[in-house]
């Protein structure tokens, strides 16, 4: 796959965004202030990612979704293995993510990646979604703060 930079959110990148996060208000603030890249496999857009620098030799993964057909397939984890190698260049020195407390399968891909739990931000997505969020059968309150200590790579 190839990932890389991109300058310039284009149609076929927002519908994703959306993807991971419901609130375009949100995602226009962080894509102001962050990082987008995009994975591509044969010439075509299948994730998109972005980092934003929240903190001295802090970045945090605000957004990272695959188009459907792709999902369950790795790319998630390519893309956070390349932000986590991506962020070690930067001299970052922790990774932060911060995810719904009802989505199983996204606790799972970071826990797998090596993000640990360090807190749950009660009422989060009550206080910063104008519209309630269903996930699994559930309303949606919670966030789980994960966070990975960077280590330079060489």
């Amino acid at each position: 796959m190839k990932i890389q930079t991109i300058q310039t959110v284009r149609k076929k990148h927002c519908a994703l965004l959306l993807e991971a996060d419901p609130s375009w208000s949100l995602i226009e603030d962080y894509l102001k202030r962050g990082i987008c890249f995009e994975g591509s496999l044969d010439e075509k857009v299948v994730a998109i990612m972005v980092l934003l620098p929240t903190r001295p030799q802090t970045i945090e993964l605000v957004n990272i979704a695959v188009v459907e057909e792709r999902q369950n397939q790795g790319i998630a984890q390519e893309m956070i293995a390349f932000a986590i190698s991506w962020a070690c260049q930067q001299k970052f020195q922790t990774m932060e993510v911060g995810t719904g407390s009802t989505g199983m399968v996204q606790l799972y891909l970071y826990q797998k990646c090596g993000f640990r739990i360090i807190g749950v931000d009660q009422d989060f997505f009550l206080r910063h979604y104008k519209e309630p969020i269903f996930e699994n059968g559930l309303l949606l309150r919670d966030m789980v703060r994960l966070s990975i200590e960077l280590k330079e790579e060489g």
